[in-house]
């Protein structure tokens, strides 16, 4: 009688992980709770201040900063929304053509080094392209939060998304991988 919980003899195959959403795939009203909340360092913020040249006391000065409303050093603005919209890739644009804007952005609290962030998404409103018949215009408000639920960044983010049938990627050959590389169907 074979012994079932052998699994030398079972099958490899390739499965197709996340491929992101398709212009088909977004509904008005959806909200997408963006994986994995992020740690801001004071790493993060002083490369990224002195990366963009932002020249601002309130994220690089201390003993300046010591001396302000907030009593210490802020995140600098731009790294927090920079890393919301990143977080909402996954989810919103892993299929975009392009970013057609970034609308009514506001920062609706301060972030703090050791602050972790949270981000949102919700579909606003989505329609064809009338230029270019293989994508289709989406436009979410990303919200982002800090570990206490406090709202910290809001914006409106319009992507130009693929519609399904315009994409390529395969289990084999997922988006950004070029043919050949890793595990193939031929060596399975």
């Amino acid at each position: 009688m074979p012994d079932d919980t052998d699994d030398t003899d079972t099958d490899r195959r390739i499965v197709a992980g996340w491929q992101g959403r398709f212009f088909e795939d977004f509904t008005v009203g959806d909200i997408y709770k963006h994986p994995y909340g992020r740690t801001v360092t004071e790493t993060d913020n002083v490369w990224f201040t002195n990366v963009t040249m932002n020249l601002n006391p309130m994220h690089f000065n201390e003993a300046y900063a010591a001396e302000t409303e907030f009593g210490e050093r802020l995140v600098d603005g731009t790294f927090v929304i920079a890393l919301a919209v990143g977080m909402s890739v996954i989810d919103v644009s892993a299929n975009a053509t392009a970013n057609l804007g970034y609308d009514d952005v506001r920062h609706t609290g301060p972030v703090f080094h050791g602050d972790t962030i949270f981000a949102e998404s919700e579909v606003l409103s989505k329609r064809e392209s009338d230029s270019r018949d293989h994508v289709g215009i989406v436009e979410t408000e990303l919200r982002a939060y800090n570990q206490d639920d406090e709202q910290v960044l809001e914006l409106k983010r319009t992507p130009m998304v693929l519609k399904r049938e315009h994409a390529e990627p395969s289990a084999a050959q997922p988006t950004g991988w070029p043919a050949g590389v890793g595990t193939t169907p031929e060596e399975l």
